[in-house]
Parts: C-alpha cells; sequence; structure tokens
C-alpha cells in the first residue's frame, strides 16, 4: 500500500471519527423538558421543626471565585434555620442548568479549605429519608474554635451521585441518549462541636425539607430514589 493511500485512508477515518463525536454531541438540555427551577420558591421558610433565621450571626461559607461559580451554576441559595431550642442549620444549595463535563460542581471539601478551614475528617454515608436512602458525603471542618460539620450530596439529572466515575457514568449516559443533564448541591451544615449530634440533626433537617418539598422538585433534589 502506498504512502499516499494510507494517507488517504487515515484522513477518512479521521473525519468519520469527527462526525460521529459531532453526531453523538448531546444538545438537548434536560431542564427545557421539566418543571422550571426556581430555588428560592421551591425550598419553603418554614417547614417540620424550621423557620428561616434572618439574624445575621452565622457568617456561611460561600465557594471563591464567584465568577466561575456563576459560570458553573445557574441559581443559588444560601439561608439559615433555626429550631424552637435555638439549634441553627445553614442550608445551601447550587443548581446548573449545563452540568457536561466542562461543568465541575464546585465540592465543599475544595471550597472551605481555600477559606482556611482545616479539613478534619471525609467520608462517605447515607441519609434515611422517607422516600429512599440517599447517597451523601460527610466532611468535619474547623476554623479556630469554630468546628462545622458538613452533610453534602450531588445530582445529575434525576440521579443521585457519590465521586467522580459514578459522575463520568451519568453523564456519559445522558450525552448518548442525546442529553444536555442538569444538577445540584445540596449542603447542610452547622456550628457544633459534637459532629455525630451535627450529622443526626442535619438528617433530621434534611427529612423534613424533602417532605416538604411538592413531588416534583422532591424528586430533583433526591435523585428519584426508590422507596427502600
Amino acid at each position: 500500500m502506498s504512502l499516499w493511500l494510507k494517507n488517504f485512508i487515515l484522513l477518512i477515518l479521521m473525519l468519520a471519527a469527527s462526525g460521529l463525536a459531532l453526531a453523538l454531541r448531546p444538545t438537548e438540555k434536560m431542564a427545557a423538558q421539566n418543571q422550571a427551577i426556581d430555588l428560592e420558591a421551591i425550598i419553603p421558610a418554614k417547614f417540620g421543626d424550621w423557620r428561616q433565621d434572618t439574624t445575621p450571626s452565622l457568617q456561611m461559607v460561600d465557594p471563591q471565585q464567584q465568577e466561575l461559580i456563576e459560570k458553573i451554576y445557574t441559581q443559588t441559595l444560601n439561608r439559615t434555620y433555626s429550631n424552637a431550642s435555638g439549634y441553627r442549620i445553614m442550608l445551601a444549595i447550587a443548581y446548573g442548568d449545563n452540568q457536561r463535563d466542562a461543568m465541575q460542581m464546585h465540592y465543599p471539601e475544595i471550597c472551605y479549605p481555600a477559606q482556611g478551614f482545616a479539613l478534619q475528617a471525609k467520608e462517605k454515608g447515607t441519609l434515611p429519608t422517607s422516600n429512599g436512602s440517599i447517597p451523601v458525603t460527610r466532611i468535619l471542618t474547623s476554623l479556630g474554635a469554630r468546628n462545622e460539620p458538613v452533610t453534602y450530596w450531588t445530582t445529575i439529572g434525576d440521579q443521585v451521585f457519590q465521586g467522580g466515575i459514578q459522575k463520568k457514568l451519568a453523564e456519559l449516559s445522558y450525552g448518548l441518549s442525546g442529553k444536555i443533564p442538569d444538577g445540584m448541591l445540596i449542603r447542610i451544615s452547622s456550628i457544633d462541636p459534637g459532629a455525630a449530634n451535627a450529622y443526626e440533626v442535619q438528617a433530621q433537617f434534611a427529612e423534613q425539607m424533602l417532605h416538604a418539598l411538592k413531588p416534583g422538585y422532591r424528586k430533583k433534589l433526591n435523585g428519584n430514589l426508590p422507596l427502600d
């Protein structure tokens, strides 16, 4: 086979691969097919034992590089809630209508240390709810005397995932069907010297919050989990 013919065949293969990649490129946003997301309206200001607390005495940890965050996420919500005993929970939700590979979520174990917190521990776990168990990540952070345990979970489309591999697989699955998935990061934290107590209260908060949501929006936050 001549060199010219080899190069010609190689060119044809490259063009075919480029055409296939273009054909498989997802173009349809899942967000356009589902209920519109308005975090301020979706998440109630009061539910169960909890009421929104507007007292400006707690400083919430926000992701650094706001310009980057605005590129990754379409909406963010930051609220503090308190119950009758005065225990306070900080809720942060970030939603993005385009969660392809180029739009990486900004995880708490990255944004907390970036703002001076020490990352003391990290573990994977589950959050039992009346609509199924949500796979979550728990981290323990501290800044001076401030001890802040954190529970968070993430969704891609209608799936909850833990870790980069699961996220990549979910993106690939949606991409092969021509869909661009949306996604959320739900973070619950509290200032508490006892991590075990904090995680227990955070679990109660999450269950009551999810229970208060309309079914369609609950599915967006809990990943459409089957009942246990």
